[in-house]
This record gives structure tokens, C-alpha cells and sequence, in this order.
């Protein structure tokens, strides 16, 4: 079900909360440069005091997690949620979990591990924002920041510009997400439905033999058939060691995607190396395989 509601534009002086519901907390000081990015926007951040918690690789327990999470939804006074960063754990969160009513929907950015907490709240009817995390912005250019704020206060999107492998012009619903973690979402819950939806899809360090593994899964399952277009961002630090005969990871998408028959476009400025543009989660937005632009709509107009 498309995301039908976009929470309301956020203003300086909103509180936004700070949960770090994957991995451990690590690069404090990106993290804390970030956070002065949004505060010297005139928002008011609080951060969640189990921030630093650690339980191995995770950010604590899992409960610990899934409260940070609850509690900053149900705040009536919040109106965002910043994800610190990525690495693995919000899918464990999403065991047996329901979002918890809210008087308001509110923005919820990430990227990487995020994209699970994104597709299941766009399930649950709501736009999230596939965007950097506290650990990332501040390595954005200033562009990227600039746009990330735009659409979160109610503005718009310039299109992006990559690498069309044709195919026409499709409209559709955009679905942002990491190659990896949408690929563990297959067969479970969380999965949207994904009839009329353009995957918009990234990845960071993985082989290229790990990404035709993934997306010959996604042709086994049947989920390619029914997306209408697919739009490629950064696929970075994805070579084969030097040793080892393979394809490079263009060959690969190339192979596995090529014949899909619906527009395509990568190269995209989207993914885990800067710049990582914003997308909206849910919205209609034009993909064009033959130009090689991604064009998304005002926000008015998802409402």
C-alpha cells in the first residue's frame, strides 16, 4: 500500500528526537558535527540517554532499541526522528512490532540498516525520508544538506541526473532502500507491496558475486516482475579483490537487470559515499530511462 501521508513540514524550533535503533554507536565526532548542522537550523534536538548503550555490535538490547523508538514516536511534543546511524539491528526491533498510535505522524531519516524501519512504516501508510544519518551529514555537501532540509520543511526536490539505460518514461511510486537489507526484508512482513513501485536501490561494500546473489534472489522471487522502473544510486567499494577473476559490479547490474524490460537509470547520487541525496519514501515520482532523470514531485502534491 502506498504511503499516503507525508507528516507536516518541520519548522525551527520543532523538537526532534535522536535514537540510534541499529548498530553501535562509534564516530562521535561526525556524530556530534551533525548534530550542530540541525541545531544551528534552529531545532531543538534531544538525544536519547542509552545513545551509547552497547550490546556486542547493537546500540543495546533489543528492547532497549525498540523503546528508544516507541517513546520518540508517541512524543507528542516531537515532530522528527534522526537515526544516528546504520549498521545492522532495526530489522531485530521490527519482531512483533505495530508503530504505536501518534496524535501526528512524524519524519523519520536514515539510510543503510534504516531502510527496514523506512518500509515499514511506508506499510503502515507513512513517507519516511531515505537520507543521511548523524554520522554522514556532516560529510554532505552542502547541497545535499540544503535539500534534505527542503523537503523535510515542506519544499522541493530538484531532479537527479544519472546514467539512463533506457527504456521510456514511467510514473511510479518510489521505494529508497540498501540492496542488502531490502533483500533480507523478501518473503517477510515488512516487504511492501511493490505492484506500480520504482525501487531506488544502493549498496556498499559487497563483492560482486554478493550483489548478483541478491538480485538473482529478488528474480527468483517474483518482486522484479512487478516494479516498474528501478533507479540505481552508488554501488561503492563493491570491486572484487584484485586477485580473484570476476565481473565489476556495472556488469553485474547490467546482467541481472538489463532485461527486465522497464526503465533504468543509475549512477545516481544516492548511497552511503557523499553525496547521498535525499529521497522521499511513498511519493509519486517520473522516472526517465532514456533521459536518465529522476523527477519527484512537490510534496503538496502527496498529500
Amino acid at each position: 500500500m502506498p504511503a499516503k501521508i507525508l507528516p507536516p513540514p518541520l519548522k525551527p524550533g520543532d523538537l526532534l528526537r535522536v535514537i540510534a535503533p541499529s548498530g553501535a554507536l562509534r564516530e562521535f565526532e561526525a556524530f556530534e558535527r551533525s548534530i550542530e548542522i540541525w541545531r544551528s537550523r534552529g531545532y531543538k534536538l534531544e538525544i536519547s540517554p542509552q545513545i551509547d548503550d552497547k550490546w556486542g555490535y547493537l546500540a543495546g538490547t533489543d528492547e532497549t532499541r525498540r523503546q528508544q523508538l516507541a517513546a520518540a514516536w508517541q512524543d507528542p511534543d516531537c515532530r522528527g526522528i534522526l537515526c544516528a546511524r546504520g549498521g545492522f539491528g532495526s530489522t531485530r526491533i521490527l519482531e512483533d512490532w505495530n508503530w504505536p498510535n501518534s496524535a501526528l505522524p512524524k519524519w523519520l531519516i536514515g539510510f543503510s540498516d534504516i531502510t527496514a524501519l523506512l518500509w515499514s512504516l511506508y506499510t503502515a501508510g507513512i513517507s519516511g525520508v531515505h537520507g543521511p544519518v548523524l554520522t554522514t551529514l556532516v560529510d554532505e555537501p552542502d547541497w545535499s544538506i540544503q535539500r534534505l532540509l527542503d523537503w523535510v520543511e515542506g519544499g522541493s526536490f530538484t531532479p537527479l541526473k544519472g546514467c539512463g539505460w533506457g527504456g521510456g518514461v514511467v510514473n511510479g511510486t518510489l521505494l529508497p532502500g540498501n540492496l542488502t537489507v531490502a533483500t533480507h526484508l523478501l518473503g517477510t512482513p515488512i516487504l511492501p507491496h511493490l505492484d506500480g513501485v520504482i525501487l531506488a536501490l544502493e549498496d556498499v561494500t559487497e563483492a560482486p558475486y554478493r550483489i548478483d546473489r541478491m538480485l538473482t534472489q529478488w528474480r527468483l522471487s517474483g518482486a522484479l516482475s512487478k516494479v516498474c522502473g528501478i533507479a540505481l544510486g552508488g554501488f561503492t567499494r563493491c570491486e572484487a579483490p584484485p586477485t580473484v577473476p570476476s565481473f565489476s559490479v556495472e556488469e553485474v547490474l547490467r546482467d541481472r537487470l538489463g532485461d527486465l524490460g522497464i526503465p533504468i537509470v543509475s549512477d545516481l547520487p544516492f548511497g552511503h559515499d557523499s553525496p547521498n541525496a535525499a529521497l522521499p519514501v511513498g511519493v509519486e515520482v517520473t522516472l526517465d530511462g532514456d533521459a536518465g532523470i529522476l523527477a519527484i514531485a512537490s510534496p503538496l502534491l502527496n498529500n
